[in-house]
C-alpha cells in the first residue's frame, strides 16, 4: 500500500492553530504553556498569541533516534510547570501520532491540559483537545519539513510528454 500524505501549508497551520485557540480560550486562564519541541513550537506561538499567554516553557523528548527507537528520552524538562504537575498549564504539540511522546510528557505533567493541532487514532486518547484527525497511515508534511520545488507535469514524468503548446 502506497503511503498517504497530508500536506499542511503555512496558511492552513495558522488557521488550524487559531481554531485550536478558540477551543481552548474558555478553558483558561492558563498559568502558562509548554511547547513540545520541535513540532509544537510554531503551533504554541500561534495559540499563545491568541490566548495572550506570555509564559512559555518547552519540553524536549527525543523519540526518533534510530539507535534508541522505542526508548524516549527527556532531554529538556519543563522546569516551571513541574512544580504544579502541570496544573493550570497548557501542553501544545503539532501532532499526536502513536502517543509515545504524549505519554512521557503526561507522566511529568499529569494535571496539564494537552492540546494538539492534529491527531491520529492511536494517540488520540492521550490528548484532551485537538482540531483535525488524520488516519494512522497518513504522513503529515508540515511546512517546516518541506520546501516548494518544481515538479514535472505527469505526462513528462512518464516519458510521453510533448504535443502542442
Amino acid at each position: 500500500m502506497a503511503p498517504r500524505y497530508y500536506t499542511v501549508t503555512w496558511d492552513q497551520l495558522h488557521r488550524d492553530g487559531k481554531a485550536l485557540a478558540w477551543r481552548l480560550v474558555e478553558r483558561g486562564p492558563w498559568t502558562g504553556m509548554v511547547a513540545i519541541t520541535r513540532g509544537g513550537l510554531i503551533p504554541a506561538a500561534i495559540v499563545a498569541r491568541e490566548l495572550d499567554c506570555r509564559l512559555i516553557e518547552t519540553v524536549s523528548v527525543v523519540t526518533y533516534d534510530e539507535e534508541q527507537r522505542g526508548h524516549p528520552q527527556v532531554v529538556k524538562p519543563p522546569q516551571a510547570a513541574l512544580e504544579s504537575q502541570g496544573e493550570g498549564w497548557l501542553l501544545i504539540d503539532d501532532l499526536v501520532d502513536t502517543g509515545t511522546t504524549a505519554k512521557v510528557v503526561r507522566a511529568m505533567l499529569p494535571k496539564a491540559h494537552f492540546a494538539t493541532v492534529y491527531a491520529k487514532p492511536a494517540g488520540k486518547p492521550t490528548v484532551d483537545t485537538f482540531i483535525t484527525e488524520v488516519s494512522q497511515d497518513t504522513w503529515i508534511l508540515f511546512p517546516w519539513d518541506t520546501e516548494p520545488q518544481f515538479i514535472a507535469p505527469i505526462a513528462k514524468a512518464r516519458g510521453n510528454g510533448g504535443g502542442g503548446q
